[in-house]
Formats: C-alpha cells, structure tokens, sequence
C-alpha cells in the first residue's frame, strides 16, 4: 500500500509540475521583467472603506462601480444563505449582539464613508428581485442597474440612486434562449455607452451572447455570440489549452464592456478569453489570458484606465487571484498583482473591477471573500516586477 501512494503522490507531483510548465509557457511574453515597461502602479488601502454601522456585515460582494461623483456602489448578496447565520449573524438570528446582513446596495464615497444602503426583496414590492445578485451599473443620469444569475433571474432592474424603482428589463422567470428578444438568461454585468444611449449585457450565465438594449426605454436593440455568430444554445463549447477555442462563448459571459472608441471588450470566462467587438457585433480578435487555467476560468471582469484614451484594461482573475495591467492597443499583459489570501491587497476570487477618475482601483470579492478593496493609483513606473506584484509599499514588507 505505501508504494501505491508513493507512486500516486509521485504522480500528482509531476502532474502539478508539468502543469505548471505548461502556463508558464503560454504566457512567456508576460513573465520577463523590464525596466524599459512603464504602467501604472497601485498600493492597496487598508483602512478602506470605514466600518459598516448597525453591526452590518457583507456577503458574497458581486459587483462594483462608479459614478460621476466617484461615489462607489457596491452589491453583494444578503442572503441568509451567504452566511454562517449562528456565527456571523448572530444578531439577526437572535443569539448574540452581532451581526445582521446590510442591504444589499452600498454606495461609500471616495473616502470610504457609507452614504446610502439600499435593496433587496419586498413583499409586494413592484419588481423580481434577483434570486442571485450579479453585477451593478451606474448610468450617467445616476439610475443603478443590477443584474442576477439566479434560478429565474431572466431580467435586469433599474433603480434611482436612492433605491426607488424605475423598471424591469426583460421578462422574468424564463429558462435559457440565446435567441430571445423578450428576456434574458442570467445577466452577469451591463456596462452603458452614454454617447450612444445603450446598455451592454454580459447575457450571461445561460444565455451564450451579448445583448444591447435601449438606456431610456430598456428596449431591446440586437445580440451576437462569439466571434459575431448567431448564439447555439446546444453547440459544444469544450475548452482544451492549447487548442482554438469554441465558436460559441463557453460561459459565463462575464462581462461586456464598450470603450471610448467604439469597440467592445467581452469576458468568456470559461474558455480563458476576452474577444474584442465593433458596437454592431463584428468580431475584432481575441486574447486569450492564463490559457491553462481551467475550472472557473481566468476572464472574469475589466475597467479601462480614466485617461480619454483608455490605454490600460484592468483585467480581475477570481480563478488565478489577482489583477492584470494590459495594454489595451496590443492587449500585452504588462504585469500582475495580488495573490491569494486573507489580508489587504490579497485576494478571495476577486470577481469585479472599476475604477474611479483620479484613477484608483477597486475590486471586490466574492465565496468567502466578501468584502470590496481599494488600490491607490501611483502614477506611472516602471515594471520591475511581471507577475503578483507587491502592493504594499516596499519598506513595509
């Protein structure tokens, strides 16, 4: 018996190595530091944001953004399900003096002060919450869109800043269609384009498409699927590294993000890549990030710089725990920072990104992460370090 497992540990061994050659191979280009590189830098804040009032804690934190103002919204989910209710909710089940979920919108300003805290499930109410939240947008008029991926979540909502009911986009309570103009299949994210009045759904969790729909009505405007085709809700979406990806979004799509200058940056998150669009559907090209990444995937939600040219993406890997700084004309990674872990500047399946327009960071974290981080913009610098950079600042470490 010793030898077997003496073999299989052996074997796992060299699997792992052999693994880890493998990724390390796919992504050469971005490994070699060079002093020559310049890219913008971040250190995380540890003190942001302040601490929630009425013994409010948050759950799984699933989407971020940030409006004109650079206040800060962020959902998370505050279902009793998304705690250890006699542990971290102790207050709300009646046993000890804390804690009780928050709302599920948190809006903090710049400097991590909550201003507002809004949401959730009212008997009566005039809308469907979502079983699940997924992903949060502000639009320049300050209405806040939100989006779920849970059983029925076939549509999006839209709020004013302070929580009052505008309309629900879409029909609720429908299984999957690709090829729906009525409803939607678990939204992940929505982004808008102010110039041209749309929102971009990453359509999503079961449906393999982007969907554009109308800013003021919510009126449905056109969708496409992976590299521009038609969506087949029943083609084979299999991911090999190494080999071409599928014709179809493997799923989730994870995010579908318009630029300044007309393109459209959507996250496949399963099959490792982010395909690039004009606004009408037609495929650009690709790049595909971290290509030995398997199980959830490395694409899972990106910003752009707030310069007008968008130069940098901002790219959050929930699998690989940590952030990529890409060059969005020649979508190089230029570096990476964070690593897994518990304490600032680390990570738990960082799942959203944005930033504010003095050009700082923020990501949240979802699972038993459950918290949002801030990462102060630092100017630009040189790239000394290609992968996990440190953010902390160097004489603390």
């Amino acid at each position: 018996m010793s030898k077997i497992k003496l073999l299989i540990g052996s074997s796992l061994t060299t699997l792992l190595v052999a693994l880890g050659i493998i990724q390390s191979k796919l992504q050469e280009p971005a490994t070699a530091a060079s002093n020559d590189v310049m890219a913008p830098h971040f250190l995380v804040d540890p003190l942001w944001p302040k601490p929630l009032p009425n013994h409010w804690v948050q759950g799984r934190t699933i989407g971020v953004d940030v409006d004109e103002r650079n206040h800060i919204f962020v959902v998370h989910r505050d279902q009793e399900e998304m705690f250890a209710v006699r542990t971290e909710l102790g207050l709300y089940a009646g046993v000890s003096e804390c804690c009780t979920p928050a709302p599920p919108i948190l809006e903090f300003d710049i400097d991590g002060n909550l201003v507002n805290a809004w949401g959730g499930a009212q008997e009566g109410a005039p809308y469907v919450w979502p079983a699940s939240n997924h992903g949060i947008e502000v639009a320049p008029n300050g209405d806040v869109w939100i989006g779920g991926n849970g059983g029925g979540d076939s549509h999006v909502l839209v709020f004013s800043r302070d929580g009052e009911f505008i309309r629900t986009v879409g029909v609720p309570g429908n299984d999957r269609d690709s090829n729906s103009t009525t409803h939607f299949s678990q939204v992940a994210e929505i982004a808008i384009d102010a110039q041209a009045g749309e929102a971009y759904l990453a359509d999503g969790y079961r449906n393999r498409r982007v969907a554009v729909v109308d800013v003021a009505t919510g009126a449905f405007k056109r969708y496409w699927g992976a590299y521009g085709n038609r969506p087949d809700d029943d083609a084979d979406v299999t991911y090999t590294p190494g080999v071409p990806g599928p014709q179809q979004f493997r799923g989730p799509v994870h995010c579908a993000a318009p630029s300044n200058d007309g393109l459209v940056y959507v996250c496949d998150r399963g099959a490792d890549r982010v395909q690039v669009f004009r606004t009408d559907g037609t495929y650009v090209r690709e790049v595909v990030i971290s290509p030995a990444t398997l199980a959830q995937g490395s694409t899972w939600d990106i910003a752009f710089s707030p310069d007008a040219d968008q130069e940098f993406i901002y790219l959050a890997d929930g699998q690989n725990f940590k952030i990529y700084i890409i060059d969005r004309e020649s979508l190089e990674v230029l570096y990476t920072f964070g690593d897994g872990g518990r304490q600032p500047g680390l990570f738990y399946a960082p799942h959203s990104i944005a930033t504010d327009s003095e050009g700082n960071i923020y990501t949240t974290e979802t699972y038993e992460g459950k918290r949002v981080q801030k990462f102060l913009f630092q100017g630009m610098q040189a790239v000394t370090v290609r992968d996990r950079a440190p953010t902390w600042p160097a004489d603390e470490l």
